[in-house]
């Protein structure tokens, strides 16, 4: 069993983050939901509980407490509405030239099978009982910068190649391509998250695969040794 506690201590000393790492469990459709998990009292957006989850809460979301049917569609717990298909929704918000640029997005996001979830489940990873699918950090960009060599080049070597838009940071980008890939994924964050949650503005957020997670603790441990405290000196100069 991983330590979760643990790596999330280190997690946040190493790269002096000021919340914690947040775990997200995708609950698939005809499993059963963990009991004595507090549901929100208001319907959250998927971005706003993963910030609300950084900062100590455990909070499972059904689909019908996602208040996002964006974020809700992209993660497979509710149908793509028909204004959000069709570029409408998206381009009344003045991101995009035409309804057919909105759509396009749309129609190129990754996402999971509709209807394949039940559930979504975040907690502080320090606070984790039980299995996670997706860690997600908030940082800034220093910070996150660690998490790449950690996570692929200081075995492999080569380059990462992210994806991300200008919408669904947390659900799309954080969340759905670590899991549907395997690959870490960093997002600048996004219209709809800086709208609706307390992100700073010079806070990024960057997901990965949850059983990914003792070999980067193990790498970041290596990099603290050397790289980290060299080039943070460098930086204070």
């Amino acid at each position: 069993m991983v330590d979760y506690e643990a790596c999330s201590k280190r997690m946040v000393e190493i790269l002096g983050l000021k919340n914690e790492p947040v775990a997200i469990k995708l609950i698939k459709k005809g499993e059963p939901l963990p009991e004595g998990v507090p549901e929100p009292e208001k319907n959250l957006r998927h971005c706003q509980s993963i910030m609300k989850a950084r900062k100590g809460e455990c909070i499972l979301m059904p689909h019908n407490k996602h208040a996002c049917p964006v974020g809700a569609s992209a993660l497979g717990l509710v149908p793509t509405p028909e204004k959000v298909a069709s570029g409408q929704f998206h381009f009344a918000l003045g991101m995009f030239a035409s309804e057919e640029a909105a759509k396009h997005t749309m129609e190129v996001r990754p996402s999971l099978e509709p209807g394949s979830l039940e559930a979504t489940l975040v907690c502080p990873l320090s606070k984790v009982k039980f299995e996670p699918d997706v860690i997600v950090v908030v940082g800034t960009p220093e910070q996150l910068y660690w998490l790449m060599p950690a996570a692929s080049t200081y075995d492999k070597g080569g380059r990462i190649t992210m994806q991300t838009a200008s919408f669904q940071a947390s659900c799309v980008d954080s969340t759905v391509l670590p899991y549907t890939t395997g690959v870490p994924n960093l997002s600048m964050g996004c219209y709809g998250c800086r709208r609706s949650t307390d992100i700073a503005p010079e806070e990024m957020m960057l997901g990965f695969k949850a059983d990914q997670l003792p070999h980067i603790v193990e790498v970041l441990e290596k990099l603290q040794e050397k790289a980290i405290p060299s080039c943070r000196q460098g930086q204070a100069k």
